[in-house]
């Protein structure tokens, strides 16, 4: 893939249906395939997060990990004079300063499901008493604010299934008023496939049937560019724009993989929730042994294919 793709969909000028093919039926067929009934739903809005995990989050992951797709959002954003805004899953905040610097007049509603990651966003906005920054729970959909009162809505790195892509999705298109603008910039399929051999490797040698299925729903849940537009067409979208870029996260060695701050609270969570296993202990020792042997005198270089869509609500 090269580093920077762009592609436009628009009502009638989707492609071929997904799913045409034989290749594209197998990717169907696994991910149909019926997960464990003890696993939670993932939370669109973000799990929960302790202070000191939202520390770690505002403090490592946003500069090194989370900037990566704020950028790419600020990127397809349109910008006018004015601008009211509401993030879904906003976490700590970020990149919402950012925004008072692009737009004139603009005002910004933050909803996440993590009190801790609301009450950090509250205190940053109290330091900015000059910007319009207002930062609320929410742990579901339909959120509590007003329909079609907004003009742009955007998510970063959301975690979870199709279905909950399409939960989130359909909350944007609930908020934004007719030409408001939807922005999602999330990782697409190809994402960590060097952890997802790995896991296959592991399940392979311990004869582990389901969890090899497992780890091919984690490479296959992941949206492509195409599916990531029928989505949003999907939820009542027009006008969708999908730019992608690769970028890479370096590790010198299996614990450092394991032991990152942007492993444990995005990594691993993203891989969960598709994958369909909570506890991923055991193959994950595992991977941090197999870097060690098959980097032990390079960084491991992990790659992640970052999808930003941009959307208009007709």
């Amino acid at each position: 893939m090269a580093a920077n793709e762009r592609a436009s969909h628009s009502g009638a000028a989707r492609g071929a249906p997904f799913g045409q093919s034989s290749a594209q039926a197998m990717v169907q067929a696994v991910l149909e395939r019926p997960r464990p009934s003890t696993f939670p739903r993932a939370a669109i809005l973000g799990r929960k997060l302790t202070p000191a995990e939202v520390a770690i989050l505002e403090t490592f992951v946003v500069p090194r990990y989370l900037e990566k797709f704020g950028e790419a959002v600020l990127n397809l954003m349109s910008i006018g004079s004015t601008a009211r805004v509401v993030h879904l899953g906003c976490r700590t905040g970020y990149p919402d300063r950012e925004l008072f610097e692009m737009i004139d007049e603009c005002s910004v509603v933050g909803v996440d499901a993590s009190i801790a990651a609301i009450e950090l966003a509250r205190n940053k906005a109290a330091t900015l008493r000059d910007l319009e920054l207002d930062y609320q729970v929410a742990t579901g959909y339909p959120t509590v604010l007003d329909a079609s009162s907004f003009s742009h809505a955007m998510c970063l790195h959301p975690i979870g299934t199709e279905r909950d892509r399409r939960d989130l999705f359909h909350e944007m298109q609930r908020l934004l008023y007719s030409g408001g603008q939807a922005l999602v910039s999330l990782p697409l399929r190809g994402s960590f496939q060097e952890i997802a051999d790995l896991i296959r490797e592991y399940a392979l040698k311990h004869d582990d049937d389901e969890l090899g299925r497992a780890a091919d729903r984690g490479v296959l849940g992941r949206p492509t560019m195409e599916s990531l537009s029928e989505e949003l067409e999907d939820a009542g979208f027009d006008d969708i724009d999908v730019d992608v870029r690769q970028i890479t996260l370096t590790f010198p060695n299996g614990r450092a993989f394991t032991e990152d701050p942007i492993t444990r609270l995005l990594v691993l969570p993203e891989l969960s929730a598709h994958m369909g296993i909570e506890d991923l202990s055991e193959p994950l020792q595992y991977v941090n042994d197999a870097i060690g042997r098959y980097w032990s005198r390079r960084e491991l270089e992990l790659g992640v294919v970052v999808g930003t869509a941009s959307a208009r609500k007709t």
